[in-house]
């Protein structure tokens, strides 16, 4: 019963403790009482049982006040994630779209941004933010975590094969003139077939927020196949990311793509 007012939107439970602190809402309490401090009745009924809830347990009026306002300094430190889809547009669905989320996140950094993906078409498409953002902020300090494949069949060294991918990746993927370091999973080049593959698609930008999502770096991921991602700005959670991959690297878990 009480979780009606844990449902309640953050502005609206402090309306509510400041009404009950100022004594504008009383025995006996009504929806309609509550309607005119909220300024809406949606879920009144629930918000007046609860609070009739409190008051059954010897918390009434400025106690109320002070509950509320103490779950809402809990609630304040627990991270909130924002839901991020690609695909068809749903009427009456609300959720952050995969593309923009992606721009936000390479577009705003200001201090660092790690970015893994198993897959990017049309380079100069899909690395043009980033690119653009460390152009401007030589400071930036951007690592890209990228999966070189082995085509099936192929037995091209994997000296070979990690040049060639170089090469392209300098002369043609990078758009931008300042270069970021890039990484690698050697065991996606093994001659007996990949002993693991580099599969994870998220970004981590200043070690304040993390996305992690199905998407990769491509046109259909970012705009029309079904993708879900979670968006949460955590320090703790963000730099634990970046850390994991950081340690990947320190290990030699990871290998630097050659320079150009």
């Amino acid at each position: 019963m009480i979780e009606a007012l844990l449902d309640l939107p953050s502005h609206l439970r402090e309306r509510l403790a400041s009404a009950l602190e100022a004594g504008l809402l009383g025995s006996p309490l009504t929806a309609a009482a509550l309607g005119s401090v909220l300024g809406t009745a949606e879920d009144g009924e629930d918000v007046v049982a609860a609070l009739l809830e409190l008051e059954r347990l010897g918390v009434p009026g400025r106690g109320a006040a002070a509950w509320i306002r103490t779950v809402e300094r809990g609630a304040a430190r627990i991270p909130k994630a924002d839901l991020v889809w690609s695909g068809p547009e749903v009427p009456g669905l609300h959720a952050r779209d995969t593309r923009r989320v992606y721009e936000e996140l390479l577009g705003s950094a200001e201090r660092s941004i790690w970015a893994s993906t198993y897959a990017f078409f049309d380079g100069p498409s899909a690395f043009g933010v980033l690119a653009r953002r460390l152009d401007a902020m030589s400071e930036l300090r951007v690592t890209l975590l990228l999966n070189i494949q082995r085509k099936r069949g192929d037995t091209t060294s994997a000296e070979h094969l990690v040049r060639a991918f170089a090469d392209r990746f300098w002369k043609t993927d990078w758009p931008g003139e300042l270069r970021p370091r890039v990484y690698y999973d050697p065991r996606a080049l093994e001659l007996d077939g990949p002993g693991g593959v580099l599969h994870a698609k998220a970004v981590v930008a200043d070690d304040e927020a993390v996305f992690v999502t199905s998407a990769n770096l491509t046109e259909a991921a970012l705009d029309r196949n079904i993708e879900l991602g979670l968006l949460i700005r955590d320090r703790a959670l963000a730099e634990s990311v970046s850390s994991h991959f950081r340690v990947l690297i320190d290990r030699g878990l990871l290998g630097p793509l050659p320079a150009p």
